[in-house]
């Protein structure tokens, strides 16, 4: 199927092909989701590297992964941590696809063994959105009626938002982004829904932004507005090829973001929320825990310095190292030490004030539901 520059199939073959001119060049086969954000978002990838090795020729082969197939139930419900990553895992391990395009915030922060992050692309804007209903145009959520209706599938943005605007209801919502925004539009179920950001750009659907959530309206979920480029930690050449995507600072903020759930065993069907910054070498963390409807919390902020002292600013970055799932062994790894070591620490300092006794509730009536 041709769509857009690249040459999408459904199965592919393992022999390299020859040019106009006879001379062979590598097929790099790269997997992906099937839905349109997912299309997009590898298509950008491969552009990336088209640019940087015009001789390499490049397939992208779509599946369907589990959290594509069900859609009647909210993502918390379904208790399967790589919901979205599992099928495209399987061709990487089949040696079927080289790498594998996600959104960083849908890999688990522990990687089947034999897999690695290659690459953390540079963030898009990583805070969610509210689009409102067309007959609520020029409203926020402050301003919408009582009871009105908003629809989110994750239970980080409702804990947060119910204590922030507990005039509100939230219910979920399932489905791709263009099947959410086809339900908000078509039909009076919702008044709003609660999207990322990020997602809603990439589709060139800025438009339909009504108000961007600040952190301290609702913080964002672990590498979220991140793309991941997943690949088989012994393809030597491959890890090489895709390290060049790497952004510095993305990777050592999504680096101390997963060291932060990581250790707070967190995933789909806990609230857990995060935001960072850097500024003057300093890398800054806030991560919060939450009870299902908000009402019991905890959240701190700590930093790091992140700028490489002088003897070491030229170390040589151990290949076989992986800091919660990512190898990038052009970035200092004095930094991303200090990067995972600032989400432990964060993680450790909301657990000695009970977090984990907040999260285990919140599982167990997430379950109970």
């Amino acid at each position: 199927m041709e769509n857009g520059p690249y040459k999408y199939v459904t199965s592919t073959s393992l022999f390299p092909l020859q040019d106009g001119n006879g001379k062979v060049g590598r097929v790099i086969r790269i997997g992906t989701r099937k839905s349109q954000l997912a299309r997009i978002q590898t298509d950008s990838v491969a552009e990336k590297l088209k640019d940087l090795y015009p001789d390499i020729h490049l397939e992208i082969v779509g599946m369907s992964t589990t959290g594509d197939k069900i859609l009647d139930t909210a993502l918390s419900k379904i208790g399967e941590k790589s919901l979205f990553t599992k099928e495209l895992e399987t061709a990487l391990e089949k040696n079927e696809v080289d790498l594998v395009v996600h959104s960083l915030k849908d890999l688990p922060t522990t990687l089947p063994p034999g897999f690695t992050i290659g690459a953390v692309m540079k963030r898009e804007n990583p805070h969610d959105a509210v689009v409102l209903h067309p007959k609520n145009a020029g409203k926020t959520l402050d301003s919408l009626p009582e009871n009105s209706v908003i629809g989110t599938s994750s239970l980080r943005r409702a804990a947060q938002l119910k204590k922030r605007f507990p005039h509100l209801v939230f219910k979920d919502i399932r489905g791709n982004l263009n099947t959410r925004l086809k339900k908000l539009d078509e039909k009076e179920d919702f008044a709003a829904i609660i999207l990322a950001a990020a997602g809603l750009r990439r589709m060139g659907w800025e438009n339909r932004i009504s108000q961007i959530l600040e952190p301290e309206d609702c913080m964002y979920a672990v590498g979220q507005g991140a793309l991941a480029v997943e690949v088989r930690a012994r393809d030597v050449d491959i890890l090489e090829m895709v390290s060049v995507l790497h952004d510095a600072d993305t990777v050592l903020r999504c680096i101390a973001e997963r060291a932060f759930l990581k250790q707070l065993e967190g995933g789909c069907s806990v609230p857990v929320a995060v935001n960072t910054e850097i500024k003057d070498s300093q890398l800054y963390l806030t991560g919060a825990v939450y009870s299902l409807d908000g009402s019991d919390s905890l959240k701190e902020t700590m930093q790091t310095s992140i700028a490489a002292t002088a003897d070491k600013s030229s170390e040589e970055v151990d290949e076989q190292v992986q800091r919660v799932g990512v190898t990038a062994t052009k970035i200092s790894g004095e930094a991303q030490d200090r990067a995972e070591c600032l989400g432990l620490n964060l993680a450790n300092l909301l657990l000695s004030k009970g977090a984990k006794e907040i999260l285990t509730v919140a599982r167990q009536l997430n379950d109970a539901r």
